[in-house]
């Protein structure tokens, strides 16, 4: 009898240690089957926040999605300094040829740039982003025919004078889509488009961040300071350039002695503020300082 009962002892002690490593097997099985759930979930996860972030760009920094004015943000929190991605754009243009630069003008501030477009030339979105505003102020007056787009990055941009709009109001573009032909509609003397660059509403000079010339951007970065900013006499704030550092991206032809006459510098200046020498090969691509 006690042998049956050891017998019986030995195959429950059996069974059971079959029956944990059995469990064991099942968890470990079952291990890269959470992970695999855990991925997934995050992915979902990350593709409803882009969603999010496309339908309201820049959400964390606008307080509202106003599509009554261009530039009225008076209750927004402008935050001290604020770096904007520059990388993913587009030229509005493939025109080089401005005929009115960002400041004041005539006894008024120009908060763009002019760039020479023909009538019915194909302006495209800057950033990927949605528009806020597709409106027409009528012959002589302002913008006339314009699109204003709030962009992933933060910045909104405003196309101006336009002789036909091609999308509508809170539809989503990608940077390079058309949004629009070139005209001479609004206060315009002379087919043109009239650029803006804007962050929550204070007017930023477009030729800081996008070089029309070389149909580039000037930098891959561009940080607006709170503090550079002021008042025109009609109440407009705009962003001041007087002290803002500019910078140069190399292209392929570029010499020391080019981008020194084409930003106003010296060579010796390029190479003081680059700690670089005359004798320095230059890269496609690299950025210089140049004031």
């Amino acid at each position: 009898m006690n042998f049956n009962y050891i017998k019986v002892g030995f195959v429950a002690v059996a069974a059971m240690a079959s029956l944990c490593a059995s469990s064991q097997d099942l968890i470990a099985r079952q291990a890269p089957i959470d992970k695999k759930l855990k991925s997934v979930d995050s992915l979902i996860l990350q593709k409803q926040i882009q969603v999010e972030q496309s339908e309201f760009p820049a959400f964390d920094l606008y307080p509202s999605w106003n599509q009554t004015s261009v530039h009225n943000y008076a209750n927004a929190n402008i935050p001290e300094t604020y770096t904007f991605d520059l990388t993913g754009f587009h030229m509005p243009t493939p025109s080089t040829r401005i005929t009115s630069k960002f400041g004041p003008r005539r006894g008024r501030m120009h908060n763009g740039i002019d760039v020479k477009v023909q009538v019915g030339d194909t302006i495209y979105a800057a950033f990927d982003g949605k528009i806020r505003m597709v409106r027409d102020q009528g012959r002589r007056k302002g913008y006339g025919k314009y699109v204003v787009i709030r962009h992933d990055n933060g910045l909104e941009t405003v196309y101006g004078h336009l002789s036909k709009h091609l999308v509508k109001e809170d539809e989503l573009v990608k940077a390079g889509e058309p949004i629009g032909l070139g005209g001479n509609t609004g206060r315009s003397y002379g087919s043109h488009l009239h650029f803006e660059t804007r962050f929550l509403g204070i007017a930023i000079n477009p030729a800081l961040m996008f070089d029309f010339e070389s149909q580039d951007i000037v930098a891959d970065n561009y940080t607006f300071n709170r503090r550079k900013t002021g008042r025109t006499s009609s109440g407009t704030m705009v962003a001041n350039s007087g002290n803002v550092i500019k910078y140069h991206k190399v292209k392929s032809g570029d010499s020391l002695s080019k981008i020194a006459a084409q930003r106003g510098v010296s060579i010796d200046t390029l190479c003081k503020l680059n700690r670089i020498t005359r004798k320095t090969v230059l890269r496609p691509g690299q950025v210089l300082r140049c004031s």
